[in-house]
C-alpha cells in the first residue's frame, strides 16, 4: 500500500519506503519475519515487533541491508487510521499483474486515496 501503490496505479509518486499492512495475526508476524530477514532488514525505531503494538495501530519501521534493497525502508502496520479494517481492505483489494507471472495485491484505489488523505 502506500507510495508503492501510487506507482502501480500510475501516479507520480517516487516513494522512498514501501509501506506493508497484513492482518496482525502469529502466524502473519512469523511468515514477515521470515521475509525481513532475507531482506536483512533491522529494525530501526521502536516500538518492538510484536503483535501486541501492531494491534494497538503502531507502525514498525525497518531498513533492508540486502544488496538489491540497501537501504529500503520497510514500514509495516496492521491498522491505519481514517480507513476500514484490514479485513476489509483485503476484500477490495486488487491483484495486479507484474513482469512474468508476478502479481501484487495493492489497496484499492477509492481505499488508498482515503489512507493518503489521513496523512
Amino acid at each position: 500500500m502506500g507510495g508503492q501503490a501510487c506507482v502501480f496505479y500510475g501516479g507520480a509518486e517516487f516513494s522512498r519506503d514501501t509501506d506493508v499492512t497484513i492482518l496482525a495475526s502469529n502466524e502473519n508476524l512469523a511468515h514477515l519475519r521470515s521475509a525481513l530477514r532475507e531482506l536483512h532488514a533491522r529494525r530501526i525505531a521502536i516500538p518492538p515487533f510484536q503483535l501486541d503494538y501492531l494491534t494497538r495501530g503502531h507502525a514498525i519501521h525497518f531498513r533492508s541491508y540486502h544488496p538489491e534493497a540497501m537501504k529500503m525502508r520497510i514500514d509495516v502496520m496492521s491498522v491505519m487510521r481514517g480507513v476500514d479494517q484490514f479485513d476489509q481492505l483485503w476484500e477490495r483489494r486488487v491483484r495486479m499483474a507484474g513482469a512474468g507471472d508476478e502479481r501484487y495485491d495493492v489497496i484499492s484505489l477509492p481505499d488508498l486515496i482515503r489512507a493518503k488523505k489521513t496523512r
